[in-house]
């Protein structure tokens, strides 16, 4: 899908610096972000506190106007801008989740994501860690690689293309299989 009229309009009006069109461009697009920032901690398992999904919130549209809106003046208009901003609202909230993640695993606190009364202890987020590393050494070398890049970095398929030299195109039937085949195995043990 190509950029629409009214997103070219609000695109230009942002870059110009025109009254209120940062303040439209948020309206238009808050929703989106919530949206994405709720999807990916759902995909990866965390649970988010308002105060943590209204930061995430801010540090996306923060990042949006670093360096004089840096990340819409990359913007080729090859797709919609909608789809351009999912893409960057993934990116920023998934390395932030990773940070979060990590300094759990590492036994800090992960700032108010959940109640302090259920943060694991150091012994648990190491043996979540582990537990992950085992199942993706049920995975032969190309899957967990992708698996890996993609759920664990963040990674999008062009990057893990980029990265792998595997083709776009095969990067989510790949996801798709390893996913399977995690699930399979994790069904069996459970049922042992």
């Amino acid at each position: 899908m190509a950029l629409s009229e009214i997103d070219r309009n609000l695109l230009e009006r942002c870059l110009k610096r025109k009254p209120r069109a940062w303040e439209d461009f948020v309206d238009r697009f808050l929703g989106l972000v919530l949206h994405v920032i709720k999807h990916t901690a759902q995909s990866r398992g965390i649970r988010l506190s308002p105060e943590d999904r209204d930061d995430l919130c801010g540090e996306v549209f923060l990042q949006i106007l670093k360096d004089d809106f840096a990340i819409l003046r990359h913007f080729r208009g090859q797709s919609s801008l909608a789809t351009y901003l999912t893409v960057v609202a993934r990116r920023i909230v998934v390395r932030r989740l990773v940070s979060m993640q990590a300094q759990s695993t590492l036994g800090q606190s992960l700032p108010a994501a959940e109640p302090a009364a259920s943060t694991p202890a150091p012994e648990a987020a190491l043996a979540n860690r582990e537990e992950v590393e085992r199942l993706l050494n049920q995975l032969d070398g190309v899957e967990a690689q992708v698996v890996r890049m993609f759920h664990l970095e963040g990674k999008s398929y062009q990057e893990i293309t980029q990265a792998t030299g595997i083709p776009e195109n095969s990067i989510g039937p790949i996801l798709s299989q390893a996913r399977a085949k995690l699930r399979s195995a994790n069904s069996a043990s459970a049922a042992e």
